[in-house]
C-alpha cells in the first residue's frame, strides 16, 4: 500500500521593514515549484486581531481582496492568484483574530480543562494543527507560508515560534526577505542592517536557508559574500531580488540563480523536470512583443493617494494592456478635485482630455462621489470609453438618472436619506447588524443579454464574477431608466438584480461585480480587455457611436 509523501513547507519571513514584497516572493516560490509540477498552495498569516480584512480601511491597509468563496482577505492573495492562475480559498488566510477566536472558543467548551491556557503550547500547537491538517486535506506537496509583518514584531512573534516548532518534526525551508540599502553619497550596498536582522532572527530560533535581498540595483558580489558570511550560508543561497519594471519577472530572476533546484533539494523532494511550456508561457507575460501602442487610462477614485487601494484594478489594466500590445499609463485622479472649486475643479476636468479611457473603481461612502459623477458625465458626453466597477456602476446609474431620465435628485441611500434612491440597500441587507463578512460576497452568476457590449466582451450568455457590496440598482426605477436609454445588459440568473448596465452606441459599461479580482496575467478579465481595446481604438481616432463594432472587442481572444 503506497502512502502519499508528507507535505514540505517553505516559510517566507521579512526582516527590517514592511513593504519589501514578501507576497511577490511567496508567489514566485510557489510559481517555480508548480512549474516543476508539484502541487503547491500559498498560505498567509497576518498578526492583526481583525477576524479578516472586511472592515479595514483600504486607504490605510490597501485593497481588500475577495476570493471566490467570499473570503475578504489581504491583498497578497490577489498576487497569489495572479501568479498561480488558480483560486485560493479562505482556509489559506490565517489572522491573529481567527486564531484567538478559536482558542477562546475551545477554552469555553472545556477543551483545556485544568490548564492555564498559554501562547506556548496551546496557541502554537493549534497553529501547527491548523496548518498541517490543511496541507493534508489539500494533498499538497508543498505549502508556502508567508508570515506577515516584520521579524521582531510582537504581533507575529508567536507565529514565528510556531514555525520553529513546525520545523522540528517537518521539513521546513526558511526564506528571509531582507533589504540592502545603498547610500547615494557612498555608492555602496550596505549589509549591516541585514547582519543585525539575522542576529535577531536567530535569537528566535530560526536559521534561514535562503536570503532574498531586495535592492534598487542588482546585488553585487561583495555584498552577497558578506551577507553569506554572517548568515552561515553559501553565497549562492543569498539571492538577488532587485527592482524591476514588471513584478512577474521575479520567478525568472530566481530561476536564473538556480533557486528552484536549490529549494527542491533543501526540501528533500525528488527533482521533477521543469515544464518548459509553462515557463515559455510565463516568460511571454513580460517579454517584449514589438512596438507598443500608447494608452492613457484615467482612474478617478477616492483612494488614489494609496495606489495599493486599487491593486487589482491596476493589475487587471496591465494584463489587458499586455495582451493588447499597449504601453499603458495610468493617470491617477482624485475625485474630490472634480467637485471642489478651491481645488480647481475646472483644472481637474482638463486632466481628462488626454485620457483614452476613464475608469471609476469601487469604494464606500459619499466622499468624492459627486466628482466621480462629473467624470462619468464627461465620458458619456464626449464618448470616451468608460468602465465602472461596483460604485463606478452605481454612480453611472445616478448620472444617467439625473441627466438623461430627468430625476434631478437621483442618488444612493448610502449617501443620503432624501432624494430618489436609484441605488438602494439590498433587501437581504436591511436586517443586518454586524459589519464584518455580511455583504454580498464572492462569486455570483449572471446572465447576459445577447447583442450587448457585455456579451461581445465575454463571448458568453452566462458568466460568474466576484462581488462585494450592500447597495444595488433599485428596480423601482428600472423601466424609467431603460426608457431613458440605459441598457441593462446583465442580471442575476433569476432576473431580479441588475448586474451590468451600458450606454447605447458607445463603450460605456458599468458592472456591479469586481471583474478585476479574477483577472490573471495569463488570462485577462474579458471586460478589462474589451475596455482597453476600445480605449486604444478611441486613442487612434476610430471614434465611438455606432462604430463600436469596429473596436474588435473579441479580436485575439
Amino acid at each position: 500500500m503506497s502512502h502519499r509523501m508528507q507535505t514540505k513547507y517553505v516559510v517566507v519571513l521579512g526582516s527590517l521593514l514592511s513593504g519589501l514584497g514578501k507576497g511577490i516572493v511567496t508567489s514566485s516560490v510557489a510559481k517555480l515549484l508548480t512549474m516543476h509540477n508539484y502541487n503547491v498552495m500559498p498560505l498567509k498569516f497576518d498578526g492583526y486581531l481583525n477576524y479578516d480584512c472586511g472592515t479595514m480601511n483600504p486607504f490605510r491597509h490597501g485593497e481588500v481582496f475577495v476570493l471566490e468563496d467570499g473570503g475578504e482577505v489581504d491583498m497578497d492573495f490577489g498576487t497569489y492568484e495572479r501568479f498561480l492562475n488558480k483560486n485560493v480559498n479562505k482556509s489559506f488566510s490565517l489572522t491573529g483574530g481567527k486564531l484567538f477566536t478559536e482558542i477562546i472558543a475551545r477554552e469555553r467548551k472545556g477543551d483545556f480543562l485544568g490548564a492555564d491556557v498559554q501562547i506556548i503550547p496551546h496557541l502554537t500547537d493549534y497553529i501547527i494543527e491548523r496548518i498541517t491538517s490543511l496541507a493534508e486535506k489539500e494533498k499538497l506537496d508543498v505549502l508556502v507560508i508567508e508570515v506577515g509583518g516584520t521579524v521582531g514584531d510582537i504581533e507575529n512573534s508567536y507565529f514565528v515560534e510556531a514555525m520553529r516548532q513546525l520545523s522540528v518534526k517537518n521539513k521546513v525551508a526558511f526564506v528571509d526577505v531582507t533589504y540592502v540599502p545603498e547610500l547615494e553619497t557612498v555608492g555602496e550596498q550596505k549589509t549591516k542592517p541585514t547582519q543585525l536582522a539575522l542576529r535577531s532572527l536567530r535569537q528566535e530560533g530560526v536559521q534561514p536557508d535562503f536570503i532574498i535581498c531586495r535592492s534598487t540595483r542588482a546585488l553585487d558580489e561583495k555584498a552577497r559574500r558578506k551577507i553569506a558570511l554572517f548568515s552561515n550560508l553559501q553565497p549562492d543561497r543569498v539571492l538577488d531580488d532587485h527592482d524591476t519594471k514588471n513584478i512577474y519577472e521575479l520567478p525568472d530572476i530566481l530561476l536564473k540563480q538556480g533557486f528552484d533546484k536549490m529549494i527542491i533539494d533543501e526540501l528533500g523532494l525528488e527533482l521533477k523536470p521543469m515544464d518548459e511550456k509553462k515557463l515559455a508561457e510565463w516568460r511571454s507575460c513580460f517579454d517584449g512583443r514589438g512596438e507598443k501602442k500608447p494608452l492613457t487610462i484615467g482612474v478617478v477614485g477616492k483612494y488614489v493617494n494609496l495606489h495599493d487601494s486599487y491593486a487589482s484594478v491596476t493589475q487587471a489594466l496591465h494584463h489587458a494592456a499586455l495582451h493588447s500590445n499597449a504601453d499603458l499609463r495610468i493617470k491617477w485622479l482624485e475625485s474630490e478635485a472634480f467637485e471642489n472649486a478651491a481645488l480647481g475643479s475646472e483644472l481637474a476636468m482638463e486632466q481628462l482630455k488626454d485620457c483614452d479611457g476613464i475608469l471609476v473603481p469601487g469604494g464606500f461612502g459619499a466622499r468624492g462621489t459627486e466628482g466621480m459623477i462629473k467624470a462619468i458625465e464627461y465620458a458619456r458626453v464626449n464618448k470616451v470609453p468608460y468602465l465602472g466597477l461596483c460604485l463606478g456602476m452605481q454612480l453611472m446609474v445616478i448620472e444617467h438618472a439625473r441627466n438623461m431620465a430627468n430625476i434631478k435628485d437621483a442618488s444612493s441611500s448610502e449617501f443620503t436619506d432624501s432624494g430618489s434612491s436609484v441605488i438602494d440597500l439590498m433587501d437581504e441587507q436591511k436586517g443586518v447588524k454586524e459589519k464584518g463578512g455580511s455583504m454580498r460576497l464572492g462569486a455570483w452568476e449572471a446572465k447576459i443579454k445577447p447583442g450587448t457590449v457585455a456579451h461581445a466582451a465575454y463571448g458568453a450568455e452566462q458568466i460568474s464574477e466576484r462581488h462585494r457590496h450592500r447597495y444595488e440598482f433599485n428596480n423601482l426605477y428600472r423601466q424609467k431608466l431603460e426608457d431613458a436609454g440605459l441598457v441593462i445588459s446583465a442580471t442575476t440568473t433569476d432576473g431580479k438584480l441588475v448586474e451590468i448596465v451600458e450606454w447605447k452606441g458607445q463603450f460605456g459599461v458599468g458592472t456591479q461585480a469586481h471583474p478585476e479580482f479574477k483577472s490573471r496575467v495569463e488570462k485577462p478579465s474579458p471586460l478589462f480587455l474589451a475596455f482597453v481595446r476600445s480605449a486604444l481604438a478611441y486613442g487612434k481616432g476610430e471614434g465611438a457611436g455606432e462604430e463600436i463594432r469596429s473596436y474588435n472587442l473579441l479580436a485575439g481572444k
